[in-house]
């Protein structure tokens, strides 16, 4: 390998190692490696491997920041994948969506999910504290027709409003609220999955 084409290969691989903070070190040597392969195999060919063939490599790999983006990513889903935690799992969309329109979608639905379900639980854990205002509520809107709200108990209920399920709220808020932030986990999970190409496949 020409010394001009170690350079520019040896600086790449330094800017992604220095964004891969986060990532343990034996990962980091593992990925370091693996990238190193990527260039060198494709960038050789027979005889010496030349800066045009290295530079040629570098740039189906694509810019170093995104491509430790996305391990970063991938690390992050894939601690959430093994505790399951919304939490864990909001980190890694977020991470996902800064590069990835797929990513902000599923980020935007999965948010909106966890905080249905966030609400169904704590209506269901409101219920003994507010039994007249929390709960499922449905009542007439302006144009003759009927809306349902989901209540917390602060404030007074709605005017010719009622409430619909009574102290089954309290069983139904909880089943619904688990139901919706166990399976809002799971199909974020499958999409990240589906929708993402790791780094770490990217062959030819």
């Amino acid at each position: 390998m020409s010394s001009e084409a170690q350079q520019m290969m040896e600086t790449y691989l330094g800017q992604v190692r220095r964004r891969l903070r986060g990532i343990g070190e034996p990962e980091i040597r593992e990925i370091v490696e693996e990238l190193r392969s990527h260039i060198t195999d494709p960038a050789g060919g027979s005889g010496e491997m030349t800066a045009a063939g290295v530079g040629a490599a570098l740039a189906r790999l694509g810019n170093p920041e995104e491509l430790a983006s996305q391990y970063l990513t991938d690390d992050l889903l894939s601690r959430a994948e093994m505790s399951r935690s919304p939490v864990r799992v909001v980190q890694g969309l977020f991470r996902w969506a800064a590069f990835s329109a797929a990513g902000f979608i599923v980020l935007l639905g999965s948010l909106l999910a966890y905080f249905l379900g966030a609400a169904f639980i704590l209506a269901a854990l409101l219920k003994p504290l507010h039994s007249q205002a929390a709960g499922l509520w449905i009542y007439p809107d302006n144009s003759d027709g009927v809306q349902i709200s989901l209540r917390l108990g602060f404030g007074t209920p709605p005017p010719n409003g009622r409430e619909l399920l009574g102290w089954w709220m309290v069983p139904v808020g909880l089943a619904v609220g688990c139901g919706l932030v166990i399976l809002t986990t799971h199909i974020a999970l499958w999409l990240a999955r589906r929708s993402r190409k790791s780094p770490a496949l990217l062959r030819g």
